[in-house]
């Protein structure tokens, strides 16, 4: 199948070929919730922590007498119910972090790649030729595009349109290796060169 490719104007200036096996498919929608599932969980820092009895400082002295003073038995000022005791059952340093199978990840990727297209959300353009690194000609560029909020994915390291696009809000430079499920679903539009399209392609291939 054929998908037409764009100036920075919005003009016809071509196709490029689209890969049957990665476009032509029904779109998993579960699996596209499993790999962003597991892309946030990774993302966490897991550092939230409590300090329990063990940790606080404090004396572990008897406080007063076990018997006789018609008061519940205690031997140490750190316990969870005095202020100032640890904390009980409270959170600790943890690694959520967790992997799902590589060809689930791909998979989810070209289901979200479909989603996109079908949405019409998909624009391939043939080049982004920023002169100078400037955000007034960056959101001209954008506006001219029809595009407000969306991931624009080179096929390589463009200087000067990562800087002019970084300024802008809603709109993100990702270079065609960090292309991902999260960042797909996340921006209204997906962008991309001709040339980011065929190396997304050639590793997406089932």
């Amino acid at each position: 199948m054929k998908e037409t490719v764009h100036n920075i104007k919005k003009a016809k200036v071509g196709d490029v070929e689209l890969e049957d096996s990665i476009f032509g498919a029904k779109p998993n929608r579960a699996l596209i919730y499993e790999v962003v599932r597991m892309q946030l969980a990774n993302r966490r820092q897991g550092d939230a922590a409590t300090k329990n009895r063990k940790l606080v400082s404090g004396t572990t002295a008897k406080m007063y007498r076990q018997k006789g003073t018609g008061r519940a038995r205690h031997g140490s000022a750190k316990a969870n119910i005095f202020v100032g005791g640890g904390k009980a059952f409270g959170p600790h340093p943890r690694d959520y972090s967790y992997r799902i199978p590589a060809k689930a990840r791909r998979a989810g990727l070209r289901s979200a790649l479909v989603i996109k297209r079908n949405e019409g959300k998909l624009l391939i353009v043939d080049e982004l030729p920023l002169k100078k690194i400037r955000t007034k000609d960056a959101v001209l560029a954008l506006k001219d595009l029809g595009v407000a909020k969306g991931m624009i994915v080179t096929e390589g390291s463009n200087e000067v349109l990562e800087k002019s696009m970084r300024n802008i809000p809603g709109i993100k430079v990702l270079r065609w290796e960090g292309l991902n499920v999260y960042d797909v679903m996340r921006y209204e539009h997906l962008i991309m060169t001709r040339a980011a399209m065929d190396k997304v392609q050639e590793v997406l291939k089932p």
